[in-house]
């Protein structure tokens, strides 16, 4: 019996996969628990276009995603922060801090965990931050820590 996958099922075959099983396991297991349906034309013209549409929104993102990348790169993002001698930080800046200074001021929401900063910020001045946006999209952000 053919059949149309909805979730993964190990050692069968992914979601969205449409492939041979024996009947039994088809009927009293897969559709019963609801990880597979019966590969009718009905269904499987509704992957189809269930497919189409997810490839639309994925480059539909992508899109978002680079005009994103085009406005990051123009700002920078202002912070303030105590100091000591020598330019020296008491604390330091986190992704979590640019991050919420970027919805703050620029109203830009951005997932801290985007923020690839590989150790905290911990002096006066402009740092580049590298963002990963999307497995294709990176961004660059100027961060500008003053003295509070």
């Amino acid at each position: 019996m053919k059949v149309i996958f909805l979730k993964d099922v190990k050692g069968k075959g992914k979601k969205g996969e449409v492939k041979n099983v024996a009947d039994g396991y088809a009927q009293n297991f897969l559709i019963k628990q609801g990880l597979a349906v019966e590969a009718t034309n009905a269904n499987v013209s509704s992957l189809n276009a269930q497919k189409k549409k997810q490839e639309k929104e994925a480059i539909e993102e992508l899109e978002q995603m680079k005009k994103l990348k085009t406005v990051l790169e123009e700002l920078t993002v202002e912070l303030k922060a105590k100091s000591g001698e020598g330019g020296r930080l008491f604390g330091s800046i986190t992704s979590k801090q640019i991050a919420d200074e970027l919805k703050k001021s620029h109203n830009i929401k951005l997932d801290k965990r985007k923020i690839e900063l590989p150790d905290a910020i911990r002096s006066l001045g402009y740092t580049n931050v590298p963002v990963k946006l999307h497995p294709e999209v990176s961004a660059t952000v100027k961060v500008h820590v003053t003295e509070q």
